[in-house]
C-alpha cells in the first residue's frame, strides 16, 4: 500500500501538469523555476545526509560504490546501445553543426557545492531549525508538476513519442542494459538484494527523483550513492557525447539517460544535427516516465 501511495505522489503531479496548457512566453520563467527547484531538492538532500550516524566514516564506502556503480551502468549502456548501433545501423540524415563543442560542466559543479552545503547546514542548524521531513517531497511534487508541464509547453504529443521507432526501441535497450547493471551491482555487493540493485540503477540520470526516492526507502546513505551516480552520468554525457555520436549514434543519444530530454540535448543536436532531436525527445519522455514507476515498484520488493 505504502508503495502504491509513493507511486501516485510522484506520478500524479507530472500528469496534471501535462495536462494543464501553458503559453510558449512563460516557458522561460518555468524553466528557471526547474532550477531553483532542484537546488532547493539538492539541499534538502544534503540536510538529510547530514542526519546520518558516523557520516564521515561512510564517505569511503559511499565513494566505492558510486564508482562501481557508475562504471557498471556506464559499461553496460554503451555495450548494448554501441551493439544496437552495429546490429541495427542508424545515421541522422542532417549534418551536425560545424565547430569546436565546448563542454560546460559549472552546472555539475554547483549541484556537488550545494549537496555539500546542505550537510554543512544539517550539521551545525539544531534539529528543531531543520526542515521537516516532508519537505523534499513536496518539492519534488513540484518539480515533477513543473516537467510535465514543460512536456506540455514545448508541444510533445504523446503520438509523436510513441510513433518515433528508433527512439522507444533506444529506450528499451537503455532500460534493459540498466537492468542488467543493477543485476550486477547486487551480484556484486552481497548485503543487497536484487530488487535494490534494479532500484538503485533505474534513475536513469534523474537525480534530484532517484536522491529523494532510493533515500525514502533505504537511508541517506544509498540515497547519496544513487545522486552522486546520476549526477556523474550527466558529466560524463555531456563530454562524451560529441565523441559517441560519430559512430554510434544511439548510444550518444542514450548515454544522458533522462538528461536527453533537457541537459544534454543542446549538445545532441549540436552533434548529431536536428535530425537526433525527434529521437532524443522520444527517448527523453519514455525514460523520463519510466524512471520514477520502476524505482518505485523495485524499492517496494523486499
Amino acid at each position: 500500500m505504502e508503495s502504491i501511495k509513493t507511486l501516485v505522489l510522484v506520478l500524479t503531479p507530472m500528469f496534471v501538469g501535462f495536462a494543464i496548457p501553458l503559453p510558449k512566453p512563460y516557458l522561460k520563467m518555468l524553466d528557471r523555476m526547474l532550477v531553483w527547484l532542484v537546488y532547493v531538492i539538492l539541499l534538502l538532500i544534503g540536510i538529510g545526509l547530514a542526519q546520518v550516524g558516523g557520516l564521515w566514516s561512510l564517505l569511503n564506502d559511499i565513494a566505492l560504490r558510486v564508482a562501481l556503480l557508475f562504471t557498471l551502468l556506464t559499461g553496460c549502456n554503451l555495450a548494448m546501445l554501441c551493439a544496437f548501433d552495429g546490429v541495427f545501423p542508424w545515421q541522422p540524415r542532417t549534418q551536425a553543426a560545424q565547430g569546436t563543442h565546448r563542454v560546460d560542466m559549472t552546472g555539475g559543479i554547483k549541484q556537488v557545492a550545494v549537496v555539500a552545503l546542505g550537510v554543512a547546514i544539517g550539521r551545525l542548524l539544531p534539529r528543531a531549525w531543520l526542515p521537516p521531513d516532508f519537505a523534499a517531497t513536496g518539492a519534488l511534487m513540484l518539480l515533477i508538476f513543473v516537467v510535465g508541464m514543460q512536456l506540455r509547453g514545448g508541444g510533445i504529443a504523446l503520438r509523436q513519442v510513441l510513433l518515433n521507432r528508433r527512439g522507444w526501441q533506444t529506450a528499451l535497450v537503455f532500460m534493459l542494459s540498466c537492468a542488467v547493471s543493477g543485476c550486477l551491482f547486487a551480484w556484486m555487493q552481497p548485503e543487497i538484494s536484487l530488487a535494490q540493485g534494479l532500484a538503485m540503477s533505474s534513475g536513469y540520470g534523474w537525480y534530484s527523483l532517484s536522491g529523494i526516492v532510493i533515500t525514502s526507502a533505504y537511508g541517506a546513505q544509498w540515497g547519496s550513492v544513487a545522486l552522486l551516480n546520476d549526477l556523474l552520468r550527466e558529466l560524463f554525457a555531456l563530454v562524451f557525447i560529441p565523441m559517441i555520436m560519430r559512430r554510434f549514434p544511439s548510444a550518444a543519444v542514450g548515454i544522458g539517460g533522462a538528461t536527453s530530454l533537457d541537459f544534454t540535448l543542446p549538445v545532441i543536436q549540436q552533434s548529431g544535427g536536428l535530425a537526433a532531436v525527434p529521437v532524443a525527445i522520444s527517448f527523453g519522455f519514455i525514460v523520463n516516465l519510466a524512471a520514477p514507476i520502476l524505482m518505485v515498484v523495485f524499492s517496494a520488493v523486499k
